[in-house]
């Protein structure tokens, strides 16, 4: 396993999904970790686990969203660990409708957490890498963002947007030695989507559509984050790893 030994990362919305998976992963790698999300409660319950294991994390509840909260939670990241070495955008939200049944509210909606949220957070925490002369982003896109995939307008062009900030920001900040790169996953077996999993029917389309004909178990995009985020990767930035069995491949 990559060690993180000493190294400070933020991953937002880690309250539950890959998100948590993510920052346990990160945990176990050594790395002291602040996580965000919007829901208090799950934040608190991943800080207890984290402490009864010996280890360091942080709860910061965040409307990543909101420009004065993401400051906030990058200083305290700042004020308790005394750096920030690692970002991992994950927070995120689906909208699934027809374009012309989809309101101007619930676009602005899915855009400012998908995108708006990421530029938030890589500005407030890149001011600290491009400091110390040091960072990893880590942007978790989706597949969806690769294909076609109708009554997904929002999400599909918000996580096509983050792919292209991705490259733009990497390009910026190498010569800080900050390497930018993102994870596109496909479909995992996660809690966000029990309700899905419990329809067979449902459930057994979405497979068929997946060459592997599985869903992704949340263990196996942790590889890749622990990559991304540790020194092996130093020479590695703009880059897209799809995590999806297949399914953007078809």
């Amino acid at each position: 396993m990559t060690s993180l030994e000493d190294k400070v990362a933020i991953v937002t919305g880690a309250g539950r999904g890959l998100g948590r998976s993510m920052a346990k992963a990160l945990v176990d790698a050594g790395a002291a970790v602040t996580v965000a999300s919007r829901t208090a409660t799950e934040l608190d319950s991943f800080v207890t686990e984290v402490k009864e294991t010996g280890g360091q994390a942080l709860a910061c509840p965040t409307d990543i969203t909101d420009e004065a909260a993401v400051e906030r939670m990058v200083e305290a990241t700042v004020e308790t660990f005394g750096r920030v070495d690692i970002l991992v955008n994950n927070s995120g939200i689906l909208a699934t409708r027809p374009l012309v049944e989809q309101s101007t509210a619930e676009w602005d909606s899915v855009i400012d957490t998908n995108l708006r949220g990421t530029f938030l957070a890589t500005r407030a925490a890149g001011r600290h890498f491009l400091a110390q002369k040091s960072g990893k982003v880590v942007n978790i896109a989706s597949n969806f963002a690769l294909q076609g995939v109708a009554n997904h307008a929002a999400y599909s062009a918000s996580k096509g947007a983050v792919i292209t900030f991705t490259r733009a920001m990497a390009m910026e900040w190498a010569k800080y030695n900050v390497q930018v790169n993102a994870i596109a996953p496909g479909y995992f077996a996660t809690d966000l989507n029990a309700e899905m999993r419990a329809d067979e029917n449902t459930l057994e389309k979405v497979v068929r559509a997946i060459p592997a004909r599985r869903l992704g178990d949340p263990d196996e995009i942790t590889p890749w984050l622990l990559l991304l985020a540790g020194s092996d990767s130093s020479f590695v930035t703009g880059e897209v790893i799809v995590v999806d069995g297949g399914q953007s491949v078809r």
